[in-house]
């Protein structure tokens, strides 16, 4: 078979060097290009300095109409600047990390419609579709532990919810609170309640659930490490912990990349792979859940290329079969 053509906008950040990690050594993907304004001419190896000896390839300046598929790596908003200003041919397919098209109102553009990419919630649309809007790093991790409830109408309370992601999340631009010696041995609330991606999830839940009219309560911390994201959930549940087992297992059964853990589990298991794992526990009358993921992997990147293989109809584990960092 003919490898896929792919090209990658914005390829200096941290999304656009695991984007570039993965497609190099995808068995059905030829990299063709990836683009950075501020960096046009140098290796990618000067700016993801891991890369020096996988690749010569050199930091382009210029987006080709030639690659099949582009994985829009920009910050916020800059992907619908970038479709607006550039003659994208129909028949190429687009994943965007940002958060410009994730919203039902805002997922059109030239003609384009975006999907929504969260496979285990979307799988059938994404079969189909030509544009992605990949989802957020903590709507991926939080969903994950949410939608077998949701999709069994078991949401019948608040949902409180309490997330640490790594300082990766933050992106690559340094700031007062991504500073190392900031960072390092402390930690720190942030957004409380009025996290940007509590929209996506509402969209998610309701679609599911669309009686679910109460609130998500999120609390996300900054932590002192620099991959993965741990959110721990819970809520009012009148089922048993064996039934609860049964709905999350049941519902994950095909999941290429999320699994349902018998025990408790930590964010080791999943840093360095597209992983997401989730472990339940009842007390009282509230169920608990622990979801885990790679906020760079499950939640941007390697999600975006897992998207990508179902488009195309490949293997859905294609160039993702990542090993975690067990010690």
């Amino acid at each position: 078979m003919e490898k896929i053509k792919a090209g990658i906008i914005g390829g200096a950040g941290y999304t656009g060097g695991e984007a570039i990690r993965i497609l190099i050594n995808h068995p059905d993907v030829e990299l063709a290009y990836v683009q950075s304004t501020s960096n046009a001419g140098n290796p990618l190896w000067s700016v993801h300095t891991d890369l020096l000896g996988d690749t010569d390839m050199k930091f382009t300046d210029k987006f080709s109409p030639e690659a099949d598929v582009i994985f829009i790596c920009a910050g916020h908003n800059a992907a619908r600047k970038f479709i607006e200003e550039n003659d994208i041919p129909a028949g190429m397919k687009i994943v965007d990390l940002s958060q410009d098209f994730r919203l039902h109102d805002n997922a059109e553009i030239k003609g384009r419609k975006f999907i929504y990419g969260l496979p285990e919630f979307n799988m059938e649309a994404i079969r189909s579709a030509d544009s992605i809007a990949n989802p957020g790093c903590f709507a991926t991790c939080l969903q994950l532990g949410m939608l077998p409830l949701a999709a069994n109408g078991l949401l019948k309370g608040d949902v409180h919810v309490t997330a640490t992601t790594g300082s990766t999340g933050a992106g690559q631009a340094l700031s007062a609170t991504t500073h190392f010696t900031w960072r390092a041995n402390n930690m720190s609330v942030y957004k409380a309640f009025e996290h940007q991606h509590l929209n996506e999830i509402g969209e998610t839940i309701k679609t599911l659930q669309n009686n679910f009219l109460n609130d998500i309560n999120f609390i996300p911390y900054r932590g002192d490490f620099t991959r993965g994201i741990i959110a721990s959930i819970y809520t009012d549940c009148d089922k048993s912990e064996e039934e609860i087992k049964e709905i999350y297992e049941n519902y994950y059964k095909d999941a290429a990349f999320t699994h349902v853990s018998g025990k408790n589990i930590n964010l080791k298991q999943v840093v360095n792979t597209n992983k997401c794992l989730v472990y339940t526990e009842k007390h009282g009358d509230k169920v608990m859940i622990i979801s885990i993921i790679d906020n760079l992997l499950k939640g941007a990147s390697g999600q975006a290329v897992q998207n990508m293989n179902i488009i195309f109809g490949l293997d859905e584990k294609a160039g993702l079969r990542l090993k975690a960092a067990a010690f």
